[in-house]
């Protein structure tokens, strides 16, 4: 999949990234040790969603604020799931998606999310039809909870159209 672009203050709360780049900054020995939990919180946020990975492997750079994430994803749209489940955590900037999928597919686009969009406006821009924001509800379920819910910095995945 590559290599993919995120906001890095915006997305789940789930570790301390001030705490990881104030390490970095400060060269401190407990930098790989910062760095391993916040892998491991993105691992098991990743889990938590139920994509269907195996042999998942996390790593975060805090000094960078990128993850690279592997493993076999049953399904493109699993993969694409997985790669915003980490660039929509706060502290993250890049995610490099080095997973192999087993069903590959025409990959989705993405739109990062600015104050005033709704999923209908988003589903307008790109399919040309307001009431299709349900396509791509689904399409960032389980990380979304409810198609009102979305926010700022977000980046979503926009399916190809059926």
């Amino acid at each position: 999949m590559g290599f993919l672009s995120f906001i890095k203050d915006a997305g789940e709360k789930l570790f301390g990234s001030k705490e990881v780049e104030q390490a970095a900054a400060a060269a401190s020995p407990s930098l790989d040790e910062l760095n391993t939990q916040a892998a491991h919180a993105i691992r098991d946020y990743i889990e938590g969603q139920n994509l269907g990975v195996t042999g998942l492997y996390v790593s975060f750079d805090g000094a960078s604020g990128k993850v690279t994430v592997q493993g076999e994803a049953p399904t493109q749209e699993a993969s694409e799931k997985v790669t915003l489940c980490c660039g929509n955590v706060s502290g993250v900037n890049d995610v490099e998606n080095l997973m192999s999928v087993a069903a590959p597919a025409d990959p989705a686009q993405y739109h990062d999310v600015v104050r005033g969009d709704t999923l209908s406006a988003i589903a307008r821009k790109f399919y040309g039809n307001a009431n299709k924001y349900m396509a791509i509800f689904e399409a960032n379920r389980p990380m979304l909870s409810h198609p009102d819910k979305i926010y700022p910095g977000q980046k979503l995945r926009i399916p190809p159209q059926s």
